[in-house]
């Protein structure tokens, strides 16, 4: 009995742990790439299945064991070795690992209808986020939908609203490229140019630089950087005016050597570019779940892939962490499995396969401890995680920010983050605008010009009336005249206006009224002097043809008015380069009416008015002798017309230059049709007097009064019933009819006066009475 105690601590030191180490299998499918990737992930889930065996129960009592099936990057091989392993023993609740894209995307359509659960530590592309086709994919890698989540975030902290997207040709980088361009849609910000890298990268970089893109986005695996950079150094593509966001969703650094271009050239193009990268390592001090620190684990990892002469993997801590994922969730359903066929009421009953994946699918999505590339848990499928933001300085990377998947939150150390410039680069030209609008002194200027012809032409207007109601004469061609002094002057007040201080609707009225006032002074202005010139000519004129022009006027500026009324469109004008240190320009426009058929309708008013311009051209031409004010007028309405077309039309691009030239040539004309014909008048009484009368004047005025006087006295001695009709006193005797001679003569010969060049019509006045006025008749 003694020598048994004595034996006893034998059995404890070897016996009881012989019988601990008993583990129950868990069978896995390990889903690979290729036998290079897999060499160096199998190192690091080596350590992880040493570390599981160190743990306490339930979950040290169980082994984790894999079988290995090469993808190829074949769906039809990958789908054929899943299917004959499922069809052997054991029976596989889990499939670890991930491949590629297209393999990843078939396979995991599939799960849900082998009963199967992936878990992968490869990036996930943004088409397979959709939880109801692929429920059953989960991955410790942060899918590139968190990429492009943090290169937005990164865009709107800086308020960059305009990029530039360059992408490497791929299955997965081209799916990350349509996830980016909707996140940024969805962001606001404009993708002015998006490239792919092509044969000659150069070309790809130099259509960037020609859309004025500074902020480029580049999509790309780490071997291409090196060209890219060496590329961007040779386009000058770099420095304060560019910002370079590179997004490939790698973990390793970058090695910066390609022919063509010295280490000093790249490391100078490479130089304030941030690259975005997932947190492949924690930074937790103390051991998470498997004992071991982050650090711990890095400095195991790199020792046992010294000693197995195999190559660093950049998804080796992903592949431990998944390894955790997937025992802790088989490990978590197998005892649930048990507890349930123990203590259920019927006995000798399994558990179905559908009810064991639900469990385990819930067990997924319910992990959550501390791994070695930080806080393991998952939301939506997805893994949240850290990603990284590496500023490339001098010749090293250092951390200037991270994005949190859980939070959306992105936080920067500004102390740590350096620019090239002052600060961060503009993502285009800063652009000043500079408004072309006329100054208030202008204004001021013009328009107590124009005032001042105003108050002379209304009070002109009610001399003219007033006279007419004192002695009844007919001047309503006068008014009409002074009607369409005053409408033109009072154009130039309109035009000075800033439309900009106005509202639209106010904007738009006034456009409105500028146009009618201009356009009816100068169809009633020329009309009138065309009628007035014409009524010197033989041929003669009547006033139905200025009913018949505005009639047309009005016709014309209504229907305008109504299919395309005029509104305030801002004219672009050149840029003007301030500096290009400071990469500004100056952007001038200015604000003018238009509308959208401008030139037709303005074609249209040319078409109706240039005629009757040539017209009134010819009509003064013909009568250009007489010395009436009327024909000097008609040229000069033409010619100021002509001018203020042309005028208006050059100098549209600059507002104060236009009213200018507008508002003179207007203003101009207007008082030389006033001086023209109410300068010679002498104001006297209120009244326009009547020019003095001159030798000729005088002379005709005699006449007149002689011929008077003759006619009152040959009529006295016909109406005397007591002459003797055969006596020398007769009406027929040579005495009578030479005296009715003597005074028909001469007026025969004076009213052949005015055809012939003599007296002016408006001088037979003087042989009528005065209530026979018919200057304008």
């Amino acid at each position: 009995m003694l020598e048994a105690f004595r034996l006893l601590p034998v059995y404890w030191l070897l016996v009881v742990p012989v019988l601990a180490q008993v583990r129950h299998p868990l069978p896995m499918l390990w889903m690979s790439v290729g036998d290079n990737l897999t060499a160096g992930v199998s190192v690091a889930v080596r350590l992880a299945l040493q570390d599981l065996k160190r743990q306490p129960p339930p979950l040290g009592d169980y082994e984790v064991q894999f079988q290995l099936l090469d993808s190829q990057c074949d769906p039809a091989e990958s789908l054929k070795a899943l299917f004959d392993a499922m069809w052997a023993e054991p029976n596989y609740l889990l499939l670890f690992g991930g491949a590629c894209p297209s393999v990843t995307a078939l396979i995991a359509r599939s799960l849900p209808a082998l009963n199967l659960l992936q878990v992968s530590f490869e990036a996930l592309s943004p088409s397979l986020s959709n939880r109801k086709l692929y429920g059953n994919l989960f991955s410790t890698v942060p899918s590139d939908r968190a990429l492009n989540q943090a290169t937005v975030k990164l865009l709107q902290r800086f308020k960059w609203t305009r990029v530039g997207v360059i992408t490497q040709e791929g299955p997965r980088l081209s799916e990350m490229k349509k996830d980016l361009s909707r996140q940024l849609l969805k962001a606001d910000v404009q993708v002015v140019s998006s490239e792919s890298l092509s044969e000659d990268v150069c070309s790809s970089l130099r259509r960037l630089k020609e859309s004025d893109v500074r902020i480029i986005i580049g999509q790309f695996e780490e071997d291409s950087a090196s060209e890219v950079f060496c590329c961007a150094y040779r386009l000058n593509m770099f420095g304060a005016r560019y910002q370079w966001l590179v997004v490939d969703g790698g973990t390793s650094g970058w090695m910066l050597k390609v022919s063509g271009c010295t280490d000093d050239n790249l490391l100078t193009a490479a130089d304030g570019s941030i690259r975005l990268q997932m947190r492949r390592l924690g930074n937790a001090k103390t051991p998470g779940i498997s004992g071991r620190t982050p650090q711990e684990y890095q400095d195991s990892y790199l020792r046992q892939v010294i000693q197995d002469r195999s190559d660093v993997s950049p998804l080796h801590t992903f592949a431990y962490d998944a390894v955790w994922v997937a025992a802790r969730a088989l490990s978590q359903v197998m005892e649930a499995v048990k507890l349930r066929e123990k203590y259920s009421s019927q006995r000798n009953v399994s558990v179905r396969g559908e009810e064991v994946q639900r469990t385990l699918l819930e067990a997924v999505k319910q992990t959550q401890f501390e791994g070695i590339t930080g806080p393991v848990f998952f939301r939506n499928g997805e893994r949240m995680t850290s990603i990284e933001l590496i500023q490339f300085q001098g010749s090293r990377g250092v951390l200037v920010g991270d994005f949190s998947t859980s939070t959306q939150q992105l936080r920067l150390m500004n102390q740590q983050l350096k620019f090239t410039g002052p600060g961060p680069a503009r993502d285009q030209t800063l652009v000043l605008l500079q408004r072309q609008h006329v100054s208030f002194l202008l204004y001021g200027m013009m328009s107590s010009a124009a005032a001042v012809t105003i108050f002379i032409t209304l009070t002109l207007f009610f001399i003219v009336i007033r006279r007419k109601h004192c002695d009844g004469s007919q001047d309503e061609l006068l008014l009409l005249l002074l009607l369409g002094v005053l409408l033109s002057s009072s154009s130039v007040l309109v035009s000075g206006l800033d439309g900009a201080s106005w509202s639209s609707w106010t904007s738009e009225l006034l456009c409105s009224v500028r146009l009618w006032t201009v356009s009816l002074g100068h169809t009633l202005s020329f009309t009138l002097l065309f009628i007035t010139t014409w009524r010197l000519h033989p041929a003669g004129c009547s006033l139905l043809l200025l009913l018949l022009v505005l009639l047309l006027e009005v016709s014309v500026l209504s229907t305008w008015q109504i299919l395309d009324p005029l509104r305030r469109v801002v004219l672009q004008l050149g840029p003007q380069s301030v500096s290009e240190d400071q990469d500004q320009v100056v952007q001038r426009f200015c604000e003018r009416c238009s509308s959208s058929n401008m030139q037709l309708w303005l074609a249209v008013v040319c078409g109706y008015k240039a005629p009757l311009l040539g017209l009134g051209c010819v009509v003064a031409w013909s009568v250009r002798t007489l010395d009436r004010p009327e024909p000097l007028s008609v040229f000069a309405v033409t010619a100021v017309s002509v001018s203020g077309l042309l005028g208006s039309l050059l100098t549209a691009h600059n507002p104060p230059v236009q009213l200018c030239v507008t508002s003179v040539l207007v203003l101009g004309y207007n008082v030389f049709i006033l001086s023209r014909l109410f300068g010679p008048k002498v104001l006297d009484d209120g009244e326009p007097s009547e020019p003095r009368e001159d030798e000729e004047t005088r002379r005709l005025s005699g006449i007149n009064q002689q011929r008077r006087t003759l006619t009152a006295q040959v009529c006295c001695e016909d109406r005397n019933p007591e002459r003797d009709p055969l006596s020398p006193d007769d009406i027929n005797s040579p005495e009578h009819v030479r005296r009715r001679l003597s005074v028909q003569l001469p007026i025969l010969h004076l009213s052949y006066l005015p055809a012939v060049g003599g007296v002016s019509a408006s001088s037979s006045s003087l042989f009528v009475p005065h209530d026979d006025y018919f200057l304008f008749h």
